[in-house]
């Protein structure tokens, strides 16, 4: 790939996922570094999206009632200017993916071929490939990214921190050195693999929020994890995912004696993803099983249309045409993330955020599906028309900004994954949440230790659970199962707030050199 002949300083993108692509995309003739931790295609979760993009592009649809479906679905939370925008973005969004070379599916007659999916009230799921949505969209942007010259990409470029001073952040941090830019954008996907039991990639760990915290930016919405209904309980680690699309099409939930489980709760099979993973974690916790149901309404058609689901169970034993699937809960996507404004911006200058690393409002307390690939796409635009019109600002006189001298570990250690998913998981209580953020702080503090971005960003889940005194969409409480009327404020945090708790901890950072 060609560099750009010029001498501006490059955006700096991190993250080769959907968001980050886009924005890249998005900045053109504007200079752009990719910084890829690993290979293209590899640990981002675009690439693993079953799911396609909700967008109301049907006959039936209109903006306003995907605006409304999102709403709901985020149980009170939800910024309706955000929710609004977005929606009204979505046939844009379509429209630019094909141009870029993304070839939706389409029925016999030329239109969109919709797929309905829970707690949508219309048909408006767009797909690439069936329920290979993901990894043909991220294709296409690849292979568009490679043809567009003032594009740059890194791969095996992990980054370790931000650097920052008095004008902002204009850089990051590499094992192999530092990297400076006019801007630097977070495109570093979500934090699933902080679980046991998660549907993401295990390089899913939050670092892009841990970096930004420690920065100095805000965290808001870290309570509100959704724990996808239908993964898979086959064995392997990450679990696959059935996606939900098959029970748009009539797969039922069912236990070991083949009875209904959503039969008598509203929405059925097709309710909100918190109101499903509850009913299955109970039934799991009460000693019973959960099995996907796909015989009658999918049968034989399995393999053509969801490739990726009978490739999975096939290779787990199971012909998904004549056999159940067996599922439960797993962590899946982060509502919250680095508080964002309609542009983008974190609280830093320099800093803007893009994807499941931010939380721009759009998801409130729970997500709707398939609308994450498409909160990343509108708001690449939004973010590249703000860097683009932003001032080019100095980097002189600055410094690296605070973060764990120890290397980052690639992968979380199993007493972090089995804290969470024990502790922070389908349902809390105020003791469990104690007992994580005890044990998390002791890690997220220590600059010598390589599981620290880890315990930071697990820490600042656990902390907000334990400040939401009350049960509202993917965040439950055993000790509080009601919600608050009125809705409590979201929950914002930063690093300073939780260092007060522990002297000790801050101390080490303090003799680390960062601030305190």
């Amino acid at each position: 790939m060609s560099r750009a002949a010029t001498t501006t300083p490059p955006v700096i993108v991190v993250g080769a996922g959907i968001a980050g692509l886009a924005t890249a995309l998005r900045l053109a003739p504007l200079p752009v570094r990719v910084l890829s931790a690993g290979p293209l295609r590899e640990n981002t979760a675009t690439a693993w999206a079953q799911g396609g993009i909700a967008a109301a592009v049907g006959d039936d649809d209109a903006p306003a009632l995907h605006q409304a479906d999102t709403e709901a679905a985020g149980a009170g939370l939800v910024d309706p200017a955000i929710a609004r925008a977005v929606t009204a973005a979505a046939p844009e969004c379509l429209e630019q993916l094909e141009r870029w070379g993304a070839r939706f599916d389409r029925n016999p007659q030329g239109d969109w071929a919709l797929g309905l999916e829970g707690a949508h009230q219309r048909r408006r799921v767009a797909h690439v490939g069936g329920d290979g949505s993901g990894v043909a969209i991220l294709n296409a942007l690849i292979q568009r990214v490679r043809a567009t010259p003032s594009i740059t990409v890194c791969e095996h470029a992990p980054v370790t921190g931000l650097l920052s001073g008095a004008n902002g952040v204009h850089g990051v941090q590499l094992p192999s050195g530092t990297v400076h830019g006019r801007a630097v954008v977070l495109a570093t996907g979500g934090l699933g693999g902080l679980y046991a039991e998660t549907t993401n990639p295990l390089g899913a760990v939050g670092q892009g929020i841990a970096m930004a915290a420690r920065a100095g930016a805000s965290v808001t919405d870290a309570e509100f994890v959704q724990f996808h209904p239908t993964a898979m309980a086959v064995g392997r680690d990450p679990m696959p995912l059935a996606t939900e699309a098959l029970r748009g099409e009539g797969a039922t939930l069912v236990n070991a004696d083949g009875e209904r489980l959503m039969a008598d709760t509203p929405g059925g099979d097709l309710a909100a993803r918190d109101v499903i993973a509850r009913q299955i974690h109970a039934a799991l916790d009460a000693g019973g099983r959960v099995y996907l149901d796909g015989r009658r309404s999918i049968g034989s058609a399995f393999a053509e249309r969801y490739p990726s689901v009978h490739a999975a169970c096939r290779a787990a034993g199971i012909d998904p045409a004549t056999q159940l699937i067996p599922i439960r809960p797993a962590a899946h996507y982060h509502m919250g993330g680095v508080a964002v404004d309609d542009q983008g911006r974190t609280g830093l200058p320099g800093l803007w955020a893009c994807g499941e690393v931010a939380c721009t409002g759009l998801h409130g307390a729970n997500r709707l599906a398939s609308n994450s690939l498409l909160e990343g796409l509108v708001f690449a635009r939004w973010i590249a028309e703000d860097i683009a019109a932003s001032t080019i600002r100095p980097s002189t006189g600055s410094r690296e900004a605070a973060r764990p001298i120890a290397p980052t570990a690639p992968r979380v250690a199993p007493w972090i994954r089995a804290l969470m998913s024990r502790s922070v998981g389908v349902v809390r209580d105020n003791d469990g949440l104690a007992r994580a953020i005890d044990a998390l702080s002791a890690v997220a503090f220590d600059a010598h230790d390589p599981q620290a971005n880890h315990a930071l960003t697990a820490l600042l889940v656990a902390t907000a659970a334990q400040r939401r005194c009350e049960s509202r969409g993917g965040h439950l409480r055993r000790d509080y199962p009601q919600a608050q009327s009125p809705i409590p404020s979201r929950t914002t945090l930063t690093l300073d707030e939780l260092k007060p708790q522990w002297p000790a901890a801050s101390e080490l950072v303090r003799a680390a050199g960062g601030k305190s």
